[in-house]
């Protein structure tokens, strides 16, 4: 077991001219499955590339269990690697695609076939040994990809989009496998997707990148509950974070739409974090909830729902911009109702306009509760617009 270690590795292209890894720091501890997560051209591929050998930094190192091997050749990190297409060579049979990287290698022939047969069990293709890749489907040519990926038995596993292929339903089945087969080597992995829902399913943890950066690296639930900036929680979340521009003066926010005053708790750290009186306030669309007109944050019309099963999807306007509300499917709301939105405040972010999260409501109300906790209840409104300071979210009055 060995982990990865990435300090102010950085790579460019074409004479320094693009920008692909600007500086970053990351660590990959043992035995972890670790998902860089963005959105095309953000730098996750090219960061594995660099872990795997692939492709060599301009800047900075790269190291595995504490020895440096930011120039080493692939064939000397000891690493294996799952691509997006698989990279299956198609005149050879699956016993053969898993055995090349071993003879590659020198090993000796039993070692050879105790090894790939070990693995095509754990992948469960045995039964493929003599087929060709033509004649297999995409999820057998996956479960090949992975056989000839860990029949080197690896110190670090890389897999670069290995699911974007298959279809819906065969990637959640392969997700599971995967994560099982990671934690059966017990060796540090790096998983890249540009998929959300995937990330937040498999990591222990999740490194969100952009345009070249990492903008957060914590587990799932913090990345979802606790993001650091606009750009994390954009990104984190289906459906979407709701954001609302408002404005501060003393204890007051405005929005085109509504306004009310905060506790004191909440707009003095608010005010000291902001470098002017624009804010953006976060709000995820379980913590919009349906009560009366007149008796929410604000008053607004239903303009579509979306049933999800157990759930159901309210879409509304609020000013210019459409909003979201995840409700119970027995909610009683249709398409067409005049409605009040209430809010869970205690769950609501505020962020400065140029991206970095100010405070999460709860945090500045209690520093004790831990970050990614999901917490508080809704505001209905009392009539006055001010926020109460306690935990149950109540209104004043």
């Amino acid at each position: 077991m060995v982990d990865a270690k990435l300090t102010d590795v950085r790579k460019t292209f074409n004479d320094g001219q693009v920008v692909a890894i600007d500086d970053i720091d990351l660590h990959i501890e043992d035995g972890e499955l670790l998902v860089l997560v963005g959105p095309s051209g953000c730098g996750k591929s090219t960061t594995m590339r660099c872990i795997a050998g692939l492709e060599t930094p301009n800047g900075g190192t790269i190291e595995f269990g504490g020895h440096e091997v930011t120039n080493l050749p692939p064939k000397d990190r000891e690493v294996s690697m799952v691509f997006q297409n698989y990279a299956l060579y198609p005149s050879m049979t699956v016993y053969e695609n898993m055995a090349f990287g071993l003879k590659m290698r020198g090993a000796d022939r039993e070692t050879i076939d105790e090894q790939v047969r070990w693995a095509a069990e754990t992948m469960e293709i045995g039964d493929l040994l003599d087929r060709y890749p033509t004649q297999l489907s995409g999820g057998q040519q996956q479960r090949v990809a992975l056989g000839r990926a860990i029949v080197r038995d690896p110190a670090i596993f890389l897999l670069d989009e290995p699911l974007s292929n298959l279809d819906a339903k065969l990637r959640a089945v392969m997700r599971t496998e995967i994560q099982e087969l990671q934690q059966e080597l017990d060796v540090a992995a790096v998983f890249v997707t540009h998929d959300q829902e995937e990330a937040m399913s498999m990591g222990d943890r999740i490194a969100v990148m952009n345009a070249g950066r990492i903008e957060q690296v914590a587990p799932p639930e913090e990345i979802y509950h606790d993001p650091n900036s606009l750009f994390v929680a954009d990104f984190i979340g289906s459906p979407a974070i709701n954001f609302f521009e408002c404005s501060l003066t003393g204890t007051t926010i405005d929005h085109d739409v509504f306004s009310f005053d905060l506790p004191d708790s909440i707009a003095e750290p608010l005010a000291a974090g902001l470098d002017g009186d624009q804010v953006v306030i976060g709000i995820r669309p379980e913590d919009l909830g349906i009560t009366d007109p007149g008796q929410g944050l604000f008053d607004t019309r239903v303009e579509v729902i979306e049933p999800m099963g157990d759930r159901k999807i309210v879409y509304m306007d609020v000013g210019d911009r459409r909003m979201e509300a995840v409700v119970p499917s027995n909610a009683a709301v249709e398409e067409g109702d005049d409605i009040g939105v209430s809010v869970n405040w205690p769950n609501s972010h505020f962020f400065s306009p140029s991206g970095p999260k100010v405070l999460k409501w709860v945090h500045a109300e209690d520093p004790s509760v831990e970050a990614g906790a999901d917490t508080g209840e809704f505001v209905t409104d009392g009539g006055d617009g001010r926020i109460d300071g306690d935990d149950t979210g109540e209104v004043d009055g």
